[in-house]
């Protein structure tokens, strides 16, 4: 992955200065070692300095990451506010190349696509203050399962379906452009549901699953509807373990692209379910709860379609693992177009130690693919070792009763 990091990036200045592939390496040990922000490199120097690893100072990391910002967009509205896009496409592109190199991403890989947007709040000099009722950015971020395969960064108060088509057709193009993969199935949640984005959606996978809006005309619809099927829906919320019951039923959907041939798939909860208390308040003369997915696949029944659909948030779990793993809860700079090489760096990172990981399997008593930071630390990093001289090589020696293959070291 080294090798694809400098060919990609280039060289930075002389031979004896740091690569762009040893700044990725001194960020992952930072990361890996449970450090919280780039300036906790520093704390690690000391142990791996010497031993044929180099590791970049914390100001090195922060001059070489901003080195390679890409200048904003600016998207006018028609308020006639301005709203600030970075697109980073040689980040971007770095990204695929790198799960390219790792063979975590294959050419001819059909793929499961997830689209999202991540609030991050800060308070940084360009930050905008959205509905969130706090300073921030408002990234979208493209992932297949665990893997990050697209970021690209907003003003925090830019509505989440605003050029959101410009967004997907970049992220589109780069899969099936750089890292030559076909994506099968799209899904995301409502901030995605307009005539545009899904038309855009349609043209570059096979089926998509996207979280249609309730309006009040729909509801009259709904509640009218007799032919409901009863079922048991998995619910995520419990971890796969639990199920909930529930109606379901389809639609031909006409408010748009009625040539489309689109389905919208409806679900139905009972309100003394769903909502107790004070919040029922607002629904007061409704005695269910709808939720809808608008979609093309007529081949799945409704449950199938409802448990693909909650899947979905399996990838909204990256969001903390990046916030809290990999340094997304601390921005390192002080403008957005900088701030997005850094969320596209450790998303890197994220997708380098999931490979890791994967390597790790049976190797390493304790580690899994599931295995977050912080217990990663506990169980492979903190260990008693010492370097020791031997045969005319450094040897780590580990002390421990963990089962862990001495290729690893």
């Amino acid at each position: 992955m080294r090798d694809a990091i400098d060919r990609t990036l280039g060289p930075r200045g002389t031979l004896l200065a740091f690569s762009h592939g040893d700044i990725f390496a001194s960020l992952l040990g930072c990361y890996l070692a449970g450090g919280d922000c780039i300036e906790d490199v520093m704390d690690i120097k000391p142990f791996w300095d010497g031993h044929g690893i180099r590791i970049a100072s914390s100001d090195t990391i922060e001059r070489a990451l901003r080195k390679l910002s890409e200048d904003n967009i600016n998207y006018s509205g028609e308020s006639g506010r301005t709203c600030k896009f970075n697109v980073a496409s040689r980040m971007n592109s770095l990204m695929l190349k790198c799960l390219r190199a790792t063979g975590q991403l294959n050419p001819g890989d059909c793929i499961d696509l997830d689209f999202d947007h991540q609030f991050i709040p800060t308070g940084k000099k360009d930050a905008e203050y959205p509905y969130k009722n706090a300073f921030g950015y408002f990234p979208g971020v493209a992932s297949v399962g665990d893997l990050m395969v697209g970021i690209e960064n907003r003003d925090g108060n830019t509505n989440v379906k605003f050029h959101q088509k410009d967004t997907l057709e970049r992220i589109f193009h780069r899969l099936e452009g750089e890292a030559r993969v076909l994506v099968r199935n799209f899904r995301a949640d409502c901030g995605s549901f307009s005539e545009d984005i899904v038309a855009c959606v349609m043209e570059h996978c096979e089926r998509f699953y996207i979280r249609a809006s309730n309006c009040g005309s729909r509801r009259t619809d709904f509640m009218e509807h007799e032919d409901w099927d009863e079922v048991e829906i998995r619910n995520s919320s419990d971890k796969g373990t639990g199920h909930i019951r529930c109606g379901v039923t389809s639609f031909q959907w006409d408010s748009f692209l009625s040539d489309g041939n689109l389905r919208l798939v409806v679900q139905r909860t009972k309100l003394s379910e769903e909502i107790t208390g004070e919040e029922s308040n607002s629904l007061l003369g409704t005695e269910y709860v709808y939720r809808c997915i608008l979609t093309n696949d007529w081949d799945n029944s409704e449950k199938a379609i409802i448990e693909y659909y909650n899947k979905r948030g399996a990838s909204e779990r990256n969001f903390d693992c990046q916030n809290n793993d990999f340094g997304w809860a601390h921005l390192p700079f002080s403008f957005l177009k900088e701030n997005t090489v850094f969320l596209i760096a450790t998303a890197i990172l994220k997708n380098s130690y999931l490979h890791f990981l994967d390597m790790l399997r049976g190797r390493a008593e304790g580690i899994d693919c599931g295995t977050r930071i912080k217990r990663f630390v506990r169980r492979f990093v903190t260990l008693p070792a010492k370097w020791i001289r031997s045969g005319r090589m450094d040897v780590l020696t580990l002390y421990t009763k963990r089962h862990i293959h001495l290729s690893l070291c």
